[in-house]
């Protein structure tokens, strides 16, 4: 019952890492390699604005998601805009703007074990025979909101409609009057405030430091790689499957081993079905 808890737990934890990244590739084909960068962003800058300016936390929360959601405009804006469509050049474009971000926060003062968002309610519960924080519970909650919400976001709202028809097919779309850099300017935007979003849920379970924006990207690559890029029904799927594996390899082996699961299972999707479970982009290789 342990394994099945805290598996659902932490699978829902992978979805919220990986929700904003997989969004912005299914709907722009742009792999944002700064997602990780911006979620650790969100929670050092509504640390900042709790503990040094005194704003109130959800004010703060609120702010630090805007931010996020700005920079990731503001990088489809005056960088990908320019370097849209040579897929190698946006992978290193983005990866060296979460570079240079991280870096720039470690050399700014984000050292050390000392930087800690608050739970949004403290203390712990049993649930079949199994204790857990109510942060967590908290977490699986809003992030089955999260997704429901932005299912019904995208199908029934007249922006989300104009995202899913650039993610279906970009020339038909602009020939309806939606303009495709918009779009991936909304996109950006939105999946970037989803990785500052996940900083606020997640967070508060630990201590906000650099390194844990490397971990959330790898992580974001491992669901979307074997789930499909660009489908998001196969990143929840795929976050399942990783996060009940990682629950078994802490429970049987050691959490250092954690990681590892992530990697293998890029590699071997790579090599057994490139396109992950509900991807298409090379199938067509895969049969040759």
């Amino acid at each position: 019952m342990e394994v099945l808890v805290y598996g659902i737990i932490n699978s829902v934890i992978l979805s919220l890492y990986a929700l904003g990244f997989t969004l912005v590739y299914s709907i722009s084909r742009l792999p944002n390699f700064a997602h990780g960068a911006l979620y650790v962003t969100c929670g050092y800058l509504v640390f900042v604005l709790t503990n040094s300016i005194g704003l109130p936390y959800p004010a703060a929360a609120v702010v630090g998601i805007a931010a996020t959601a700005l920079i990731g405009a503001v990088i489809y804006r005056f960088i990908l805009i320019r370097i849209r469509g040579m897929e190698i050049s946006e992978i290193i474009a983005t990866y060296a703007v979460g570079l240079a971000i991280l870096e720039g926060l470690r050399w700014g003062g984000l050292r050390g074990m000392t930087f800690v968002l608050p739970t949004f309610y403290p203390g712990s519960v049993t649930l079949f025979d199994v204790s857990i924080d109510i942060q967590r519970l908290i977490i699986v909650a809003i992030g089955i909101m999260t997704f429901a919400g932005l299912y019904l976001f995208t199908h029934f709202s007249r922006i989300g409609l104009a995202l899913r028809g650039i993610a279906q097919d970009e020339r038909a779309a602009m020939m309806l009057g939606i303009d495709s850099d918009m779009t991936a300017v909304v996109s950006l935007a939105i999946g970037s405030g989803l990785a500052g979003f996940a900083a606020i849920l997640v967070l508060p379970l630990g201590n906000i430091v650099v390194e844990a924006g490397y971990t959330v990207l790898i992580f974001a690559i491992a669901v979307c790689i074997i789930g499909g890029l660009g489908s998001w029904s196969g990143a929840i799927i795929s976050s399942f499957i990783i996060g009940f594996a990682q629950i078994l390899t802490e429970k049987f082996l050691s959490s250092h081993f954690t990681m590892l699961v992530a990697v293998l299972a890029i590699i071997v999707t790579l090599l057994l079905k490139p396109s992950g479970l509900f991807g298409k982009q090379k199938e067509l290789e895969e049969r040759v």
